[in-house]
């Protein structure tokens, strides 16, 4: 199938269609490493492949302060993860290890530590399985510091205090519920590390036929216990060899993601109007995942409405138009939750929702009036959850410039006139927002939020003569700009949430050629070409 919006002269189709085949060739996804899951592996599994490799990637990921990961909280997580990791190297001793450098590796970590535990917890991102992840992991650290007291620092007698809005209580209900035998919620698969060594051949677990333990790693591992020293020819454990061996020692928070990976990309080429040929195959397996509650991210996982919504709309702007009814079982009171029984909330999934419901209802006219009710809903809590400044903030992203292009999109196309004011804000933010060299970001400019800012401005654009449009046009210019010079050399921040920030690469790559096709169909190419190679 051809995606629409052919344009003269470019290699955009080609570089789409490039992508899209290597999402053929590696149906498991393409995603980068994280410090909390090859940490856990480090501990869970010293004698998988990889494993001098994973403990060097550790101490080179470590921060000059001491800690790991990202600023604003996002950094407790992959800190207590890499630190017990460390601790459980130095701890048993592990064969050609360098101690001194462990050591000190530990010594810095623990003074960053100290200072994640006090951040204000008010401030903290709502990552997946963290009340549960965090307790684990304390109490792994504590353990480990009672057979070193030299680690210990001498304000932490105690042992490394919990924050304060946290308890052990409900992570040893769900260890007592592992070790029950009894039925477990399909998503808290995706974390059973944290249930210790209930985990290890918990009878309520069994792998997917692929292998994989709730798509993780160390959930996998734990699941897995000696038994995978034992037994190289396990399904586990060749899975895992599978993961480790292609990322070279280190392994990702979460994988497979077939299908999140193949919609999103598809969703981002189509809405730009990329020309170039989509598998049929590809198509048929999107169409195929979709079941009576929607589909998963990929084999392990629990059906969600974001991936759900996302493939939706992707087979809709396709031709495929698929009965979103799936979507229903995910809808509250007052919006739709990624999960059934889900506390948190998320912005982005109610714009895709908002995508899934609106294409069908253009794919389907007669079909519309079944879920304008829903539409509805979902438009006014979107609407009522703009920030001030004009941007939206989600719980499954970092960048505010992510949740900001998925409200804005939605809202623009089936948002109605009640939305218009709301996407002009929007727009006026990305506007106020770019730094000075074209990029926008939300903690150094990045290729991936330079795209969805450029995105906000190009698929909103209310055309020339009207009011901001020449400054849309320069800012989306200089945007331009950026991607440019930095084609070939793409910063690899990772801003996507999960127990640790990861980047799904492909997805990446896809906003990017969406981001530079709308410049090209803007005129924008040519005008930036032009300036970049004018003197001075």
């Amino acid at each position: 199938m051809t995606l629409p919006g052919a344009v003269e002269g470019v290699d955009i189709p080609a570089a789409s269609e490039e992508l899209l085949a290597d999402l053929m060739s590696r149906p498991w996804g393409a995603v980068s490493p994280s410090v909390y899951e090859t940490g856990r592996l480090v501990s869970l599994a010293p004698w998988l492949t990889g494993h001098r490799e994973r403990v060097d990637f550790l101490i080179a990921a470590q921060r000059p302060d001491g800690g790991w990961g990202a600023p604003d909280g996002y950094g407790l997580v992959p800190t207590l993860s890499a630190m017990e990791a460390v601790l459980c190297v130095l701890g048993r001793g592990d064969s050609d290890m360098d101690r001194a450098a462990l050591t000190a590796v530990a010594r810095r970590g623990l003074e960053a530590l100290s200072r994640e535990l006090a951040a204000d917890v008010r401030a903290r991102p709502d990552m997946p399985a963290i009340e549960l992840i965090v307790p684990s992991l304390v109490g792994r650290i504590n353990e480990h510091l009672d057979r070193m007291p030299e680690m210990l620092r001498a304000e932490w007698e105690d042992g490394v205090p919990l924050p304060p809005d946290m308890s052990h209580t409900r992570l040893e209900r769900v260890r007592a519920m592992v070790r029950s035998g009894a039925e477990l919620p399909e998503k808290l698969l995706h974390a059973l590390e944290v249930a210790g060594d209930a985990a290890s051949g918990a009878p309520a677990v069994a792998p997917t036929p692929i292998g994989t333990v709730g798509a993780s790693p160390a959930a996998t591992a734990a699941w897995l216990g000696d038994r995978g020293l034992l037994d190289p020819l396990d399904p586990a454990r060749r899975h895992l060899e599978a993961v480790a061996r292609r990322h070279g020692g280190p392994v990702p928070v979460g994988l497979p993601i077939t299908v999140f990976e193949r919609s999103w990309v598809l969703s981002l080429l189509a809405r730009a109007g990329i020309p170039c040929d989509v598998p049929a195959e590809m198509i048929a397996d999107l169409r195929a995942a979709i079941g009576p509650t929607g589909t998963p991210a990929g084999s392990g996982l629990p059906a969600d409405a974001d991936t759900t919504s996302v493939s939706l709309y992707a087979l809709a702007l396709l031709g495929m138009p698929y009965e979103p009814e799936s979507l229903l079982a995910y809808e509250t009171e007052t919006h739709f939750c990624t999960w059934r029984g889900e506390q948190g909330r998320s912005f982005s999934v109610n714009a895709h929702v908002l995508d899934a419901f609106g294409q069908y209802a253009l794919s389907r006219p007669l079909a519309a009036p079944r879920y304008r009710a829903a539409m509805e809903k979902v438009t006014g809590w979107l609407l009522d959850g703009q920030r001030a400044d004009g941007g939206w903030e989600d719980r499954w992203h970092a960048s505010p410039y992510y949740a900001t292009a998925s409200c804005v999109l939605a809202l623009h196309d089936f948002g109605g006139d009640a939305a218009a004011p709301a996407v002009r804000r929007a727009v006026r933010w990305v506007l106020e927002t770019q730094r000075p060299d074209g990029s926008w970001g939300r903690w150094s400019g990045t290729v991936e939020e330079t795209a969805y800012a450029m995105q906000v401005l190009l698929c909103t654009r209310e055309g020339a003569g009207e009011p901001d449009d020449e400054l849309v046009i320069e800012a989306a210019a200089r945007g331009y700009r950026y991607l440019l010079a930095a084609d070939g050399a793409e910063d690899g921040t990772p801003l996507w949430l999960d127990k640790d920030l990861y980047r799904p690469d492909a997805i990446v790559r896809a906003a990017v050629l969406a981001a530079r096709h709308l410049a090209r169909a803007a005129g924008i190419e040519a005008r930036s070409e032009r300036d970049m190679r004018s003197p001075g």
